[in-house]
């Protein structure tokens, strides 16, 4: 019982590792290569904003998509 209970929180934790390495960098990308990018490329500061909020909410759902998957599986 025990060990399939440790088996279980190790593989929601590299769950939960993966989804917010992900977050984590479109984050990053949002923040500092993407603006970067636009200024090299002259993009527009309006298509330059929307690609961070783009990006920003992508990174939101990668992270809360780990909170939800180790919640439900604690509550299994």
């Amino acid at each position: 019982m025990s060990q399939d209970l440790a088996r279980v929180e190790n593989e929601v934790n590299f769950d939960n590792n993966g989804a917010l390495l992900v977050g984590a960098g479109l984050a990053v990308a949002s923040m500092i290569v993407l603006p970067a990018l636009a200024m090299r490329l002259g993009l527009g500061a309006s298509l330059t904003g929307a690609l961070r909020i783009a990006l920003m909410k992508a990174s939101n759902r990668a992270a809360s998509g780990a909170y939800r998957s180790s919640t439900k599986t604690a509550a299994s």
